[in-house]
């Protein structure tokens, strides 16, 4: 909840920066403070590159993360190692500078993320998050700017790096022209849909936003969707006389064993490092498994188990919630409009016109099935059918 701007920083970046010279981690360079990574590696209680160690002189990778200028040949001049990265620059005419013990100047690239973590949450942090590209040299970096500072050995517990975002295989990029923005893709799809394709890719793996990926967007939703229309569809047409005290069949006891199964299964899959994807796709299987629960009942003429449908449904839907697919005023399923706010204005209307044709409905099934046969019978499987 803390929003920091590094330009309200510059007196403890000064500070921070100070101290790991006095460590004998930094030196002075030509108006220039440089990390010194050799005599950090070297120090017994000390690792550089923690993250990507095998990263470490890889020129690439330091071009890539701190731009060409960090190993031109007047940097390189002014490093005792081409490993070594800024932690104070000497600005030039025309960049942003501040007074400083070295002259006028302006922080490195990695140490103003150091500093204000540390200033906000302490010498140490449990987690830490970013993209995958920032493990080196960003979080390398960072990483040796707090230890070499607080002279100990962890400082971040653990890292959550998420994936790159790649648009039909390729990087997005607006050289190769296929950049895309949110308000763009929300013009082709809605925000529930591109949720659901994050939430089926694990958050540390590459997402290929493309043609296929939204098709099985669509398609869980779609999937869900009918799911909660049935589920509130039975339970509006049994009514609450038929919920309770209903003597369970073999049909019900195997759904409901299933049921538990894909619970345990779920909770399993968020717990082995948050893979929606996993507990996704058992709550896919739920969800078909219901439906062909719902269809054996109606072919052997008896309702669902309502208790357990809305069991089921009320669970899909407040895991659905925890994921931010729906909003937290729905009680079952989806909001009938996009703003979530007014859906259960919505279905408040519609209820008394949603609750005569059901009972028109049953009443037309009750005679039909009286009959057995006849006009009336045909028109009670074409009600059925319908609905």
């Amino acid at each position: 909840d803390v929003l920091t701007r590094v330009s309200e920083f510059v007196p403890e970046i000064i500070e921070f920066v100070q101290k790991i010279i006095e460590n004998g981690y930094g030196y002075v360079s030509n108006g220039s403070v440089y990390f010194d990574c050799a005599t950090f590696d070297a120090s017994p209680n000390h690792s550089y590159a923690k993250l990507v160690p095998e990263a470490v002189g890889n020129l690439d990778a330091l071009v890539e993360g701190e731009g060409e200028l960090s190993v031109s040949n007047e940097r390189l001049k002014e490093k005792r190692n081409e490993k070594d990265f800024a932690l104070w620059k000497a600005s030039k005419p025309g960049e942003p500078e501040w007074d400083s013990p070295w002259g006028k100047g302006r922080p490195g690239w990695h140490i103003e993320c150091s500093v204000m973590s540390c200033d906000i949450l302490g010498s140490k942090i449990d987690v830490h998050t970013g993209g995958v590209d920032l493990k080196f040299p960003h979080h390398d970096n960072e990483i040796a700017q707090a230890e070499a500072h607080y002279k100990h050995d962890q400082w971040v517990n653990y890292f959550l790096h998420s994936g790159h975002l790649t648009i039909e295989g390729c990087k997005m990029s607006k050289s190769l022209k296929n950049f895309i923005t949110i308000k763009e893709a929300l013009g082709r799809y809605t925000s529930r849909q591109l949720r659901f394709a994050f939430l089926l890719h694990a958050w540390n793996a590459t997402l290929d936003y493309g043609t296929n990926t939204m098709q099985e967007a669509e398609q869980i939703e779609k999937l869900f969707n009918e799911f909660f229309l049935t589920a509130k569809n039975l339970l509006r047409y049994q009514g609450a006389e038929n919920e309770a005290f209903v003597k369970w069949g073999s049909l019900d006891k195997d759904l409901n064993a299933k049921f538990l199964s894909k619970k345990s299964l779920v909770h399993e899959a968020l717990c082995d490092s948050i893979d929606t994807a996993s507990a996704l796709n058992e709550m896919r299987d739920l969800v078909k498994e219901t439906n062909i629960y719902i269809g054996s009942c109606r072919q052997a003429s008896r309702d669902p188990n309502q208790s357990l449908i809305k069991s089921i449904a009320n669970y899909a839907t407040n895991l659905l919630k925890i994921f931010g697919v729906i909003p937290d005023d729905s009680t079952i399923g989806f909001p009938l409009s996009a703003t979530g706010s007014t859906s259960a204005g919505m279905e408040a209307v519609a209820e008394p016109f949603v609750t005569a044709l059901a009972r028109f409905r049953d009443d037309v099934r009750i005679v039909a099935r009286k009959e057995k046969g006849g006009s009336m019978s045909k028109l009670g499987a074409w009600i059925d059918v319908v609905s």
